[in-house]
């Protein structure tokens, strides 16, 4: 998948999942988008794309750290709600679609295997030899 096209789908991605929500309640056409947007969906589009693309390392490195920060976003949003009292499911859904709509559209964070290589080797010194 291109990079513009991977950017489009992140950020369509939260609004897919806030459309869903309309569905008769239970049903799992309603709670699978909703699942795996607030699960994967806010973490790739801090990560991903980056400029120069993805080391094979790199590209396990990024799936495995998405999780955890959509995770930990979707708890500081649903915190942040919950102290105001105005936590509904809609207004979390659109926080964080906005979040993600909003990241897609800027370069990922930095990743130390995509910017090294997932396997650094010791390079030799000139003049030594191996």
């Amino acid at each position: 998948m291109k990079q513009s096209q991977l950017r489009v789908a992140l950020a369509l991605s939260g609004w897919l999942a806030l459309a869903a929500t309309a569905l008769p309640g239970g049903t799992p056409l309603r709670w699978i988008p909703v699942l795996l947007f607030v699960t994967v969906a806010p973490g790739l589009a801090l990560l991903l794309p980056q400029p120069a693309g993805l080391r094979p390392g790199a590209r396990l490195e990024a799936l495995a750290l998405a999780a955890p920060i959509s995770l930990s976003l979707g708890t500081l949003v649903a915190t942040s709600l919950f102290l105001v009292e105005g936590f509904s499911a809609d207004v979390f859904l659109v926080s964080l679609a906005a979040f993600t709509t909003i990241a897609s559209a800027l370069p990922g964070l930095p990743l130390p295997a995509a910017t090294r290589g997932a396997v650094e080797r010791a390079k030799p010194e000139p003049g030594r030899g191996r």
